[in-house]
């Protein structure tokens, strides 16, 4: 297939063009110049998903098969004080992908997150369950969400959760650098996630563009864990001594709201028939180790 790459620099957008440059023709989109983990003979096209007759023009002349946007402004925190950049990324650039997809009915496959929920239910999302959004961030994403199944008719919605990788900061980046430089950790217990690591989030999302199965997924490492335990199992695995305090969501005072509970259940993935991806802990020390962390 040819296949456009929003975010192709990014975290998750490296690790796809290496899952897929194999048997697939790609083209690459980002604002970003291209990482060290990208060939430099690799199609790129630097553009902005904000500029909506700008990316229409060269998207629609492409006329890719699928069109997979990873591109985001993720900063949670700073989505409170930016919330116009929040949605004019998130949910307006969303909206000129899908347009653009809408143009030759391409295929979109739109990376969402587990913050479009409160996290008030205690157990694990379903792809069932009703969206409710606190954070800016959170609304952003949803309206990202809507706007792919307003105007389009095939497309897949992929919510995750935890992301963690080597092309981006992410928490495990930022625990491992903190106790490196000797400081103790302060991290939040009363919230839960479910770690996932973009290589495996690639692989799974390799597999689901080979299908018709369209609508939304949840993809996640598989397990649990509070972000408390998620430092602790960093630590462990790069056996460093290392003071963990574990404080409260109300403790830390952070601009976002977060979901105390966004634990995503992969229900769809498991009834369609897909293996479950492995649990978050084999993936984490995976990591680790192969990126010499």
């Amino acid at each position: 297939m040819r296949i456009l790459i929003t975010g192709a620099c990014g975290m998750l957008g490296v690790d796809l063009v290496n899952e897929l440059a194999e048997q697939h023709e790609l083209l690459l989109v980002d604002i970003k110049p291209l990482p060290s983990g990208i060939s430099k003979s690799m199609q790129f096209i630097k553009i902005d998903i904000t500029d909506g007759s700008g990316f229409f023009k060269k998207a629609t002349s492409i006329n890719p098969d699928i069109v997979i946007h990873t591109a985001a402004y993720t900063d949670v925190d700073g989505s409170e004080s930016n919330a116009d950049t929040a949605f004019r990324v998130n949910a307006i650039g969303t909206r000129n992908v899908a347009l653009a997809c809408q143009r030759f009915d391409t295929v979109m496959l739109y990376i969402s997150t587990d913050y479009v929920f409160n996290g008030e239910k205690k157990e694990p999302y379903t792809e069932l369950d009703s969206p409710d959004p606190r954070s800016v961030y959170g609304k952003s994403k949803y309206w990202g969400e809507l706007y792919v199944q307003q105007l389009l008719n095939k497309f897949y919605i992929v919510r995750t959760s935890g992301v963690f990788g080597k092309n981006g900061r992410n928490f495990v980046s930022t625990i491992i650098d903190s106790a490196r430089k000797g400081k103790g950790l302060r991290v939040v217990n009363d919230q839960f996630t479910a770690p996932t690591y973009t290589r495996d989030l690639a692989g799974a999302i390799k597999k689901l563009i080979n299908t018709d199965q369209y609508g939304i997924w949840h993809v996640t490492n598989g397990g649990s864990c509070s972000w408390c335990e998620f430092a602790e199992e960093i630590i462990k695995n790069i056996n460093i001594k290392t003071s963990i305090e574990a404080i409260s969501t109300e403790a830390i005072n952070r601009p976002a709201k977060r979901p105390e509970y966004s634990v995503l259940d992969n229900y769809l993935w498991r009834l369609q028939g897909f293996t479950p991806l492995r649990n978050w802990k084999n993936s984490l020390k995976e990591f680790i180790e192969k990126e010499s962390l």
